[in-house]
């Protein structure tokens, strides 16, 4: 029932940066195209993943956060806030420093009081650096972090806390390659 997903991995483009062999799907890259019912597959099964109980926002990061994120929000009524690569100097708003295993830059974490209960979802772990950074932020800010998700994981990360995912891969020359599932 639910294998468009693991279908759409397995078969989507890969090319090489360097040594990286970067895979190219719609719900990491936005390309080539997001198909509705790929998305609406993603969003029921975070709903199923996620503990929603209590929970008064959806936090994700720009960019590739938000269709999911906008997804779970319209499923469950819960308001999305949308961790931004650009500083807006709003009351409150806390600067995050990310380090990935292919950029750095600040994000700026908006809309997060003291007492706030949230879940952090994201499209994939590559290195962990963002969710490194967003969790500092969000424990920053006062907010209890309910429950994080991401859709693909890839490789081992410890991001000081535990995490679900709804699919692991490894990726080489020859393509994606799907170790498991949660669900």
């Amino acid at each position: 029932m639910f294998d468009k997903l693991v279908k759409s991995l397995e078969t989507c483009p890969i090319v090489k940066r360097g040594e990286y062999n970067y895979f190219i799907h719609p719900i990491s890259d936005g390309v080539p195209i997001v198909e509705p019912e790929l998305l609406r597959e993603v969003a029921v099964l975070m709903l199923r993943n996620l503990n929603l109980e209590g929970v008064t926002k959806i936090v994700v990061a720009e960019a590739m956060g938000i269709h999911i994120g906008v997804a779970l929000s319209m499923m469950t009524d819960i308001p999305l806030t949308i961790i931004r690569k650009r500083e807006y100097k709003l009351p409150g708003e806390i600067a995050l420093h990310q380090t990935t295993g292919y950029s750095k830059g600040e994000l700026y974490l908006n809309s997060i009081k003291k007492g706030d209960k949230v879940v952090v979802v994201d499209d994939v772990f590559s290195t962990g650096g963002t969710m490194r950074a967003i969790l500092s932020g969000l424990e920053q800010a006062g907010a209890e972090v309910v429950d994080v998700l991401v859709v693909i994981k890839r490789g081992e990360h410890d991001i000081g806390r535990d995490y679900k995912y709804l699919v692991e891969i490894d990726v080489d020359e020859n393509g994606v390659h799907v170790l498991n599932t949660q669900y």
